[in-house]
C-alpha cells in the first residue's frame, strides 16, 4: 500500500519577494525624510497626515429657488424658523428706486449718444467752434424732425432747478407734413446735453403764448394759451396713457394735457389771452413764516411746493394751487391820487421778487407797477424812467437778479434799458441809445456773474453788458444776419466753478442754437458782488 501512496507538490506559496532596490528608492530612503518627524499619540496611530502648502478652504451649502413660492427663496446650513419669515421680507423704497432709475437712464442716454456721435460724424450735433465773436463753442438742437419741420419757435424757457432742461414752443408748420399733428401746437422738452431728440413731446389744440417748468424740479410743464386757458402736463405719467405715433419707423409719444382750466372756476378763470405764466415757490414764504405753504412736507421734498401765477392781457392775475384766487391788476395798481393816466394801461408781463414773492412788478405799455399778493400799497407804487413821467413805451422784458439782490432790469420798445431797485421809484441806471432805438425783445441776467446781462433787440442783435468793465455801453455786440432770432433764453450752472454760461437762440427758420459765451464773461470775478454793490451805491 505504501507503494501506491504518492504526495502532490504542484501547489507552491511565495513567502517573501524582495526585488532589488533601485537608485531612486535608495535616495528617498536615505534623504527623503530629513524634514519630517514622528509624533507619538496614545490612540489612532494609523491616522496619517499629508502636509500641503495651501490653506484649507471653508465651504458652506446654500440653496435657492426661482420663482419663490413664499418670502423665503434661499437658505443655508442653519435651521430656519418659519415663524420669522415675515422679518425676511425685503424692504423696497419704490420712490427712491424710481428716482435712481431716472437719473441712471439719463446718464446712460448721454453716454450712448456720445458713442453714436463718435461713430457717425455727419450727425454730430455736439459742441463745435462757433462762428460768433461772443462765443467759443456752439451746437444745435435737432429740430430737423418730420413733425417739427417748418414750425416757427415762439417761446423758450429754461428750468430754474434743472438748468439743462429747456422748453420750446412750436407753431403750425408752413407746409403740411401729412401728419395728424399739423393742426396742433407742439411743446418740446429738451435736455441740452442730448440735442439729438427732445425728451418729451407735448401737444395742445390752442395756440400757446407762454410756458414754464415747475420751479425746483422739471416734472411739471405749464402753458398759457390765446384762448385764456392754463394747461398742465405731468411728465411723470406713464407714456402708455398718451398717443403714440410712428414717424419714419420711430415711435414717438405725444402727451396731451394732464389738466386744463377750460370751464373750471368760471368766475375767476381767464377770459382772454394769457400773456405769461410764472412759477412762485412757497418755500420762501415758509421760511418767512408767511403761512402760505399749502402742501405736505412730502410734496415739498418732491419739489411740488409752489404756486403758478398767470396773467392775461386784461390785467387779471391768477394764482393757482389746489384752490385759486385772482387779482385785477388794472384797478388795483394803475390808479392813484397823484398821477392820472390818459388810458388804462395794457399789461404785458409780470415778474416776482425771488427773495420775497409777496412782491411783484408788472410791465405794461406805459409804466412798470409795483404790487403785492395781498393788494397792500407798498411804496414805490410805480417805477418810472429818469424823465419822471410815464411814456408811451412798451415794457417788453423784465428780469430780476438771480443773486438775491432786490434789483431788476427793464427793456423797452424804444430801445432804452433801465436798472431799478425795489425801494426807489427812479432807476439806478438808464441807457437810452445802446440799441440805436431798436426795441428790446428779450433781456436776461447771466446766471454765473452778478454784473453781466444779455440783451436781444428786434434787429436780431445780441448785446453783452458787463457793468464792472463798462457801465455806459455794452462790452460786446453780435449781429446775426443769416437767420433772424425770434427769442432768447440764458442757461448756465451757477453752482459749479466751471463758469459754464450759454444762450439759446430760437431762429425764424425753426432752428435752436446753443451758444456758450467766452470765459471772460462767464467765469465769476473775485469779489464781484461787492464791487457791484459799490457801483450801485455810487449811482444813488
Amino acid at each position: 500500500m505504501l507503494r501506491l501512496i504518492d504526495l502532490d507538490f504542484s501547489v507552491t506559496f511565495c513567502l517573501l519577494d524582495l526585488p532589488p532596490v533601485n537608485e531612486y528608492d535608495m535616495y528617498i530612503r536615505n534623504f527623503g525624510k530629513i524634514n519630517t518627524k514622528q509624533a507619538y499619540v496614545q490612540w489612532n496611530e494609523d491616522n496619517l497626515d499629508r502636509d500641503v502648502q495651501t490653506d484649507e478652504i471653508e465651504t458652506q451649502e446654500k440653496w435657492t429657488q426661482h420663482p419663490g413660492e413664499t418670502a423665503v427663496v434661499s437658505g443655508g446650513d442653519y435651521c430656519l424658523d418659519i415663524s420669522d419669515v415675515s422679518s425676511l421680507t425685503p424692504k423696497i423704497d419704490s420712490q427712491r428706486l424710481a428716482s435712481f432709475l431716472r437719473s441712471a437712464c439719463q446718464v446712460i442716454e448721454v453716454l450712448l449718444e456720445e458713442d453714436q456721435v463718435a461713430t457717425q460724424p455727419r450727425r454730430n450735433l455736439r459742441s463745435r467752434p462757433s462762428s460768433l465773436s461772443i462765443s467759443d463753442r456752439c451746437f444745435q438742437l435737432n429740430t430737423n424732425l418730420p413733425f417739427l419741420n417748418g414750425r416757427r419757435v415762439s417761446c423758450l424757457h429754461i428750468s430754474q432747478g434743472q438748468r439743462q432742461a429747456l422748453l420750446s414752443v412750436h407753431g403750425f408748420p408752413e407746409k403740411s407734413n401729412d401728419l395728424s399733428l399739423d393742426s396742433k401746437y407742439i411743446i418740446c422738452v429738451w435736455n441740452v446735453w442730448q440735442p439729438s431728440s427732445p425728451q418729451k413731446l407735448l401737444f395742445c389744440e390752442s395756440q400757446v403764448t407762454c410756458c414754464c417748468f415747475s420751479p425746483s424740479k422739471a416734472t411739471l410743464v405749464f402753458a398759457g394759451t390765446i384762448d385764456g386757458s392754463v394747461l398742465v402736463w405731468d411728465l411723470r405719467e406713464d407714456s402708455r396713457l398718451h398717443h403714440c405715433m410712428k414717424v419714419n419707423e420711430t415711435d414717438w409719444t405725444f402727451r396731451s394735457p394732464t389738466f386744463s382750466t377750460d370751464g373750471v372756476f368760471a368766475s375767476v378763470n381767464h377770459t382772454c389771452s394769457v400773456l405769461t405764466v410764472e412759477p412762485v415757490s412757497t418755500s420762501v414764504f415758509k421760511e418767512q413764516n408767511c403761512g402760505l405753504s399749502y402742501l405736505s412736507s412730502q410734496e415739498e421734498m418732491l419739489g411740488l411746493s409752489f404756486q403758478i401765477a398767470s396773467m392775461d392781457e386784461n390785467g387779471t392775475l391768477s394764482l393757482w394751487v389746489s384752490w385759486n384766487f385772482s387779482i385785477t391788476i388794472t384797478h388795483s395798481l394803475f390808479y392813484s391820487r397823484d398821477t392820472v393816466l390818459t388810458k388804462v394801461p395794457q399789461t404785458l408781463n409780470i415778474k416776482f421778487l425771488p427773495s420775497n414773492p409777496n412782491h411783484f412788478v408788472v410791465g405794461t405799455d406805459a409804466i412798470v407797477s409795483h404790487g403785492t399778493r395781498h393788494e397792500l400799497r407798498i411804496p414805490p407804487r410805480w417805477f418810472k424812467p429818469q424823465q419822471g413821467a410815464p411814456r408811451s413805451t412798451r415794457i417788453n422784458a423784465i428780469d430780476f437778479s438771480p443773486f438775491g439782490k432786490p434789483i431788476f432790469l427793464v427793456g423797452c420798445s424804444d430801445g432804452s434799458i433801465r436798472l431799478h431797485q425795489m425801494t426807489s421809484e427812479l432807476p439806478l441806471m438808464q441807457w437810452n441809445n445802446s440799441t440805436s432805438g431798436q426795441p428790446i425783445i428779450s433781456l436776461q441776467w447771466a446766471l454765473t456773474r452778478p454784473a453781466v446781462f444779455f440783451v436781444l433787440d428786434a434787429m436780431s442783435v445780441v448785446y453783452i453788458w458787463d457793468l464792472l468793465e463798462n457801465d455806459l455801453a455794452p462790452v460786446a455786440k453780435q449781429p446775426i444776419w443769416s437767420d433772424k432770432v425770434i427769442t432768447m433764453a440764458v442757461l448756465g450752472e451757477p453752482e459749479k466753478p466751471s463758469g459754464l454760461l450759454g444762450i439759446a437762440l430760437a431762429k425764424e427758420s425753426g432752428t435752436i442754437d446753443i451758444k456758450y459765451v467766452k470765459k471772460k464773461w462767464a467765469l465769476p470775478q473775485p469779489e464781484e458782488s461787492e464791487k457791484l454793490n459799490l457801483l450801485l451805491q455810487q449811482a444813488l
